[in-house]
């Protein structure tokens, strides 16, 4: 490999364009680099703040490792050892693992696809300060001497106002809470982009196979997420109003939260996995020199995880008491997922001798993937019996075979990625001897750590405990762990220390310095502040090393569509999410600082709420609702046919089902099913592991109910009652069908609310669970009502022009999916009147 002695020069025929170009798309300086809403930026401060977060954990950690270092230390008391593993595992499976991986999706899915950013830069930039806002909010517990002491997974009942007083159980809660909507934002985000902005010729099938990683892990997201986020919200109810959720005395069940949370938490493993395996996906065909062996079979594999993966939630609840059917189902469901996880696994190790690899740093830490995980999914397989479960549950076999997965799995790929695609973010090189050090530490210190606790743990140590007494056969284990975890720490350190040093005094890289086939080293990695001068076709997976004369011109001269720069404006490609043909131009935003207001509103509602100022969350949310209106108070572009050059008439952005905005709806929709379904799941669970509170229930009016099913439908028919008027460009019709959208959201809302007048939700967790539907229903029908208003504003306003009825085609979509919800709503309540729920 050589590198480069002086930075690229951009000299050249277009020089005089490049300047505009790079105007338009350069980086905002000083405190306004704040608004920027480049992919790039936004991903590398995703990347960043999650590394943050790892360092603070790994710190974390190692004060548990020398808590338990000998038998009887005094090191932290008991209250500080519950609240140092609280905050490890929360800050490591919420702030750190999902967060840095949706960063490097973030920078490094526009550059493969060939875009020159995410359609939505504005929602990555609002996901990102959610996201650090909300990890803020969690770790100043610490400084009100009110971190969290209940456990990762905060299990109900000791998460409850009664066993848990004060506020260290709320920080958690509505940090958590805050948070995950960056990981919501972030998953509609990379769907959309995925689907809708990839250069020309690319299809589907000739995706980077990180794309498809990246595709189906932000499905997983959109779906896996929306039941925590329900149960926090059910949980902090309970906590600040009374509300009975998880309350045996009063119908509720505790099992309740743990279903709802393991139906994010073993999802979430496999969140975390697939874009680390994306990742050595990416990596490993570069240093073997050939493609991936199995690529369809792989994408066939990842498909089909992304599916079995939520059937696995009860794996850890074996020791629950489930009946013997469940356990049998969920056993049979976990070792299923084996086999696309073997099959992904033979498809990575095929490709390997498939030729003869380069063994540089970051094949080093593929090779150490391979071997760890595969270690630990071994140790799933044996958790997945049921009779081994239980008596391995809860012990330190469980803390090895977790680690083995998400450090193996997840933490070595991550760090061989940053080795690989270090030359983005500096510019320059890491260093080869010291990345072998780094990998050589990090290897033997992880094995000496954890390959130790499954002896523990099968020697009957349990997890969680902060001390334990000599003669019991842990001593020795306990103690080479410890030092193991001390190894491991070194290993991240002297990492750090090269990442920092690489900035000032690594070599320069040159352009495509591991000689890799992906579109995002086309450019050298000295970024010019823009993805693509043109947006090259491409014929293959691996157009740098089928196309050869894309790396034979000088960057700026590659021919493609969209060359140099019109009207002013930031522009991309908006593809057919199928075949990849081009189908319009597709303006993106220029930097602005309404998404962080946004946010910083958002961040004042979450925090007042803590700290029970709710004058205060009025404001906040008042911020965020003004900052979102000017968010979408822009005039429409024009529909107009331009030359987009290489043959392409294109139209500045499309109504149609295949466009970005439609597609970023549907997205937004599955996220609300989901969290509606969430609920629903709740109710039934309630209904049936309690009939008895059930029955004493007060009933529903039905009348009532129905007819507010009715007006749900007619919300659905109002909606597309106002997509065709304003396909037709009638305007004063379609105000009128925005308008009558709006009264019968209000209509249907009311009514649903009053049939459940008779029911005290303080009596009762299903009659909580009633008004939970009705709320949540209400909250989705209010952004109904304030779209359609705010349409019919914009069209009064002359903000939309002829040809330009996006915003009432997508609300047709929302009207649809409000509607179904009232009528489901409304079937519930009327069975629950009959006798046949509540």
């Amino acid at each position: 490999m050589t590198v480069a002695e002086t930075p690229p020069d951009y000299s050249g025929a277009h020089k005089g364009e490049d300047k505009t170009f790079e105007g338009v798309w350069d980086t905002p300086k000083g405190l306004r680099v704040l608004s920027s809403v480049s992919h790039r930026v936004v991903g590398r401060r995703f990347i960043y703040t999650g590394f943050a977060f790892f360092l603070i954990a790994g710190f974390l950690a190692l004060l548990v490792r020398t808590q338990l270092i000998v038998p009887g230390n005094t090191f932290l008391d008991l209250e500080t050892y519950n609240q140092v593993f609280t905050m490890h595992g929360t800050l490591m499976m919420f702030l750190f693992a999902i967060p840095i991986l949706e960063g490097f999706a973030v920078y490094l899915i526009p550059l493969m696809l060939g875009a020159r950013d995410l359609i939505f830069p504005r929602l990555g930039q609002f996901g990102y300060y959610c996201y650090l806002f909300g990890g803020i909010i969690v770790l100043s517990s610490f400084l009100f001497d009110a971190a969290p002491d209940g456990g990762w997974f905060m299990y109900v009942p000791l998460s409850t106002q009664a066993h848990t007083p004060g506020l260290s159980a709320d920080f958690w809660l509505i940090g958590i809470t805050f948070a995950e909507i960056a990981s919501v934002t972030a998953a509609v985000e990379l769907i959309t982009a995925i689907l809708c902005a990839r250069a020309p010729g690319m299809s589907l099938t000739k995706m980077p196979i990180f794309a498809w990683y990246i595709l189906i892990t932000a499905f997983m997201i959109a779906i896996g997420f929306p039941p925590l986020i329900i149960g926090s919200i059910l949980l902090e109810a309970e906590r600040l109003l009374g509300l009975p959720f998880f309350d045996p005395t009063l119908g509720g069940d505790p099992l309740l939260w743990q279903h709802l949370f393991w139906l994010f938490g073993h999802p979430e493993v496999y969140i975390i996995f697939l874009p680390a395996a994306g990742m050595v996906a990416t990596m490993l065909p570069t240093f073997v020199g050939k493609p991936l062996f199995g690529y369809g079979f792989a994408v066939a594999a990842v498909v089909s995880m992304g599916f079995i993966s939520f059937g696995l939630w009860a794996h850890h609840m074996f020791a629950t008491g489930l009946p013997i059917l469940s356990l049998s189902l969920f056993s049979a469901a976990s070792t299923m997922v084996t086999v696309p996880t073997g099959i992904q696994i033979f498809c990575l190790i095929a490709t390997l001798a498939s030729g003869r690899p380069r063994l540089t740093v970051p094949m080093l830490f593929i090779l150490g993937f391979l071997s760890i995980f595969v270690i630990g999914g071994l140790t799933g397989v044996m958790l997945a019996s049921v009779p081994f479960n239980w008596q391995a549950h809860d012990s330190y076999f469980v803390v090895a075979h977790l680690h083995y997965v998400l450090i193996g799995g997840m933490v070595f790929p991550l760090i061989g990625a940053f080795y690989y695609w270090a030359p983005h973010f500096t510019g320059r090189m890491m260093s080869e001897r010291l990345g072998r050090w780094v990998f050589g530490l990090m290897f033997v210190g992880f094995n000496v750590t954890f390959l130790l606790m499954h002896i523990t743990g099968l020697r009957g140590m349990p997890r969680r405990v902060a001390t334990y007494p000599e003669g019991l056969g842990w001593d020795r284990l306990n103690m080479l762990s410890s030092i193991g975890s001390y190894i491991l720490a070194a290993g991240i350190v002297l990492f750090v220390y090269d990442f920092f040093r690489s900035r000032r005094h690594g070599p320069i890289a040159p352009r495509n310095p591991w000689g890799a086939g992906t579109l995002e080293w086309l450019y050298p990695p000295v970024a010019p502040g823009f993805n693509f001068h043109a947006i090259p076709p491409v014929h293959s997976r691996e157009p740098l090393w089928d196309q050869p004369d894309l790396l034979e011109a000088e960057a700026h001269e590659v021919e493609g569509v969209m060359h140099g720069l019109r009207d002013g404006r930031r522009e991309t490609v908006g593809c057919d999410p199928v075949s990849g043909a081009p189908l319009y131009i597709l303006r993106l935003p220029h930097p602005t600082w309404v998404p962080m207001i946004a946010a910083l509103g958002m961040a004042l509602l979450f925090g007042a709420t803590l700290a029970s100022a709710y004058w205060l969350s009025g404001v906040g949310a008042v911020i965020a609702l003004a900052a979102f209106a000017v968010w979408a108070w822009e005039p429409s572009d024009s529909g107009v046919t331009r030359d987009a050059g290489m043959g392409h008439d294109l139209p500045v952005n499309v109504v149609d089902r295949r466009s970005h905005m439609h597609v970023a709806l549907v997205g937004t929709m599955l996220v609300l099913m989901a969290l509606f379904a969430s609920l629903v799941f709740g109710l039934l669970y309630l209904w049936n592991i309690r009939p008895d509170a059930a029955a004493a229930v007060a009933r529903p009016e039905a009348l009532t109910a129905g007819l507010g099913g009715l007006c749900g439908l007619g919300v659905a028919l109002a909606g597309q009652m106002t997509r065709r008027a304003a396909l037709a460009d009638r305007f004063g019709i379609t105000t009128v069908l925005s308008l009558l959208t709006a009264a019968l959201a209000i209509a249907a809302a009311g009514l649903l609310g009053l049939s459940l007048g008779p029911v005290d939700p303080w009596v009762s967790a299903l009659g909580a669970t009633l008004w939970a539907i009705v709320a949540f229903t209400g909250l989705v029908l209010f952004a109904l009502v304030f779209w359609a208003l705010f349409n019919a504003a914009r069209r009064t306003a002359r903000r939309v022009g002829p040809g330009q009825s996006m915003p009432d085609f997508n609300l047709a979509t929302l009207a649809k999916g409000a509607g179904l919800m009232v009528v489901v709503a409304a079937a519930l309540f009327v069975a629950g009147a009959y006798g046949g729920v509540g």
